[in-house]
C-alpha cells in the first residue's frame, strides 16, 4: 500500500482504528498509515572515502592529505617496562591519547630490536647479563642488538609484559589492532639473514619460545584484535589475525614463502572471516603502484587488486599517501584502492510492524567489501523528532561482526515506545564508535548523515 495514495478521510480512519506506527521511505513530510509488514528497499550509495578501522593509514601524526581513520606507531619495550614487574605506561598513553584526539584509532607493536634505532631491551635484562649480538645489517652499524630470545630471563619478562599489557589495554577503544611484535628485527618475527641458512647462525627464537609468546598473547587478550606476522600451524587455531608487511610484493602464492603460500600451508586461508588481516604496502611500491602507467619494476607481485582479493586485508600502512602524497589520477587510483579493502556495509532494506507494546524493526544488512567489521560496536536505533533532536535511543542485540561479505543478514528487535510522545519521528540507525570523539561508521546507503550526523536515516514513522 502506498500511504500517499489514500484520501485524507481514509488515512484518518486507518490511524484512528489501528493506532498505527508506520514506516515509510525517507521524506521531508510526515506520513501516517497502517502497520507495514513488507520490506522497503533502501538505495545504495557510494563507498565512503573513510571509515573506522580500514583503509590506508600513516605513521602517527597529523595529516590532511589523504582520508584515514587509524594511525600506526612502534614503541621499544624499554619505554614502558622499567623492571621485572614494574611499568611506566605514559609513553603508550601519550601516543594513544594524541591519536584519539585526532578522532583516530591506533595500530601498534612493541619491539626489542629495531635496526638503526637504539635497543629496546629493558635495562634490567642487560644488567642481568642477557646475551646480545651486534650486527651491521639494514644500516644498523651496531646501534641495535639482537637478544638471545630463548634466555629464560627474557622469556619470563615477556610473559610478564604481555599479561600486564592485556590486563590494562584489552578492550581499550583507542587500540584498533595490536601486533604481537617483540621477536625479531622490527618485531617482525624474523632475523634474516641470520636465520640458519647455510653459513649463518640462527638468531631467531626457537619454536617453543615463539609458541610461548603466541599463547601468552592469546590468553591476555579477548577483545582487542591481535595480529602476528606469519601464518603457521602453531598459530592457526589461536584467536590471532595476520599482517603482511610486504603487501603487493611477496603476497601472492608461487615461490612457497610468500604470504599466501604460508596461509595455504597453515590452512588459514579462511581465517579472515573471524580474524583480521592488515599490514604494510611494501615501501618501494607506495610511490609507483597507483601511477598510470604503473611504474614499479623489480621482481614483486605488483598486483594490488589480486592481493586484496586473496588476503581479505582490512588496512595497510602506506605513509607515502600522506607524505609526500599523491596527486591527480594517481591520487584517485590510490583512493579507490584504499576504499577497496576492508568492509563495505550497507542497509539494503527495512521492515517495521506495530505491536501492542511498541515497534518491531527488522533490518537487512549487507557487506559488499572483502572483510567483515571485526568488532561488535553497539548497534543503536533512535527516534528523531520534528525538531531534529533524538527523542529516544534503543540499544539492539545485533552483532555487526556477523555480517560477512556476500552473506546478507536479517536482524530484528522489538522497541518499547511507551512514554514516547505521540507524533511524527524519523527512525535512524548507527554503529556507535566506543571511543569518544571517534569517527562514525558510515553505511554505503543513501540517507547516511541526512537527518543526524553519524546516523543512517531509515524512514519516517508516526506514533499515535
Amino acid at each position: 500500500m502506498v500511504i500517499s495514495s489514500l484520501s485524507r478521510r481514509a488515512r484518518t480512519a486507518v490511524v484512528a482504528a489501528l493506532s498505527a506506527v508506520a514506516l515509510a521511505l525517507p521524506a521531508s513530510t510526515s506520513a501516517a498509515g497502517p502497520p507495514d509488514h513488507g520490506w522497503r528497499d533502501l538505495p545504495a550509495a557510494a563507498t565512503p572515502d573513510t571509515n573506522p578501522l580500514k583503509g590506508f593509514i600513516p605513521y602517527a601524526g597529523s595529516y590532511s592529505t589523504f582520508p584515514h581513520s587509524m594511525e600506526w606507531f612502534y614503541l621499544p619495550l624499554n619505554a614502558v617496562m622499567t623492571g621485572p614487574d614494574t611499568f611506566d605506561w605514559k609513553p603508550l598513553e601519550d601516543q594513544l591519547n594524541a591519536i584519539a584526539a585526532r578522532g583516530h584509532q591506533a595500530a601498534f607493536r612493541f619491539y626489542l630490536d629495531y635496526p638503526a634505532k637504539p635497543s629496546g631491551i629493558p635495562q634490567f635484562l642487560l644488567d642481568q647479563g642477557l646475551l646480545t649480538r651486534p650486527y651491521d645489517d639494514f644500516d644498523n652499524n651496531g646501534l641495535s642488538v639482537s637478544p638471545d630470545y630463548d634466555d629464560p630471563r627474557l622469556a619470563a619478562a615477556l610473559d610478564t609484559f604481555i599479561a600486564a599489557l592485556g590486563k590494562r589495554y584489552d578492550g581499550d577503544p583507542r587500540a584498533g589492532f595490536i601486533q604481537l611484535g617483540l621477536l625479531g628485527f622490527w618485531g617482525e618475527w624474523h632475523t634474516w639473514p641470520h636465520n640458519g641458512d647455510p653459513g649463518t647462525e640462527n638468531w631467531f627464537a626457537s619454536q617453543a619460545q615463539q609458541l610461548r609468546v603466541l599463547t601468552a598473547y592469546d590468553k591476555a587478550f579477548d577483545k582487542t584484535k591481535l595480529m602476528v606476522r606469519y601464518p603457521s600451524t602453531d598459530n592457526a587455531a589461536l584467536d590471532l589475525g595476520y599482517h603482511d608487511d610486504s603487501f603487493a610484493y611477496s603476497t601472492l602464492p608461487g615461490p612457497g614463502w610468500h604470504f599466501m603460500d604460508l596461509m595455504q600451508q597453515a590452512g588459514t586461508t579462511g581465517k579472515w572471516l573471524n580474524a583480521p588481516v592488515g599490514g604494510e604496502l611494501r615501501p618501494e611500491l607506495q610511490g609507483c603502484l597507483f601511477a598510470v602507467p604503473m611504474q614499479c619494476g623489480g621482481d614483486g607481485d605488483n598486483n594490488f587488486a589480486d592481493g586484496v582479493t586473496q588476503t581479505h586485508v582490512s588496512w595497510l600502512l602506506n605513509h607515502y599517501a600522506f607524505s609526500p602524497g599523491y596527486t591527480g589520477t594517481t591520487y584517485d587510483n590510490a583512493l579507490a584502492a584504499a576504499k577497496s579493502i576492508g568492509y563495505e556495509l550497507r542497509v539494503a532494506a527495512v521492515r517495521t510492524s506495530h505491536q501492542r507494546r511498541g515497534l518491531d524493526v527488522s533490518v537487512r544488512f549487507q557487506n559488499d567489501g572483502v572483510a567483515p567489521f571485526y568488532y561488535d560496536w553497539p548497534l543503536q536505533l533512535a527516534a528523531v523528532g520534528r525538531d531534529g533532536r533524538i527523542a529516544r535511543t534503543w540499544s539492539t542485540p545485533w552483532k555487526l561482526s556477523t555480517v560477512k561479505p556476500g552473506a546478507p543478514v536479517e536482524l530484528s528487535t522489538a522497541l518499547r515506545t511507551a512514554g514516547l510522545r505521540k507524533g511524527d519521528y524519523t527512525l535512524v540507525l548507527r554503529a556507535a564508535n566506543p571511543m569518544r570523539g571517534g569517527l562514525p561508521l558510515r553505511f554505503a546507503t543513501a540517507g547516511q548523515d541526512t537527518t543526524v550526523p553519524g546516523w543512517l536515516t531509515l524512514g519516517r514513522t508516526r506514533i499515535s
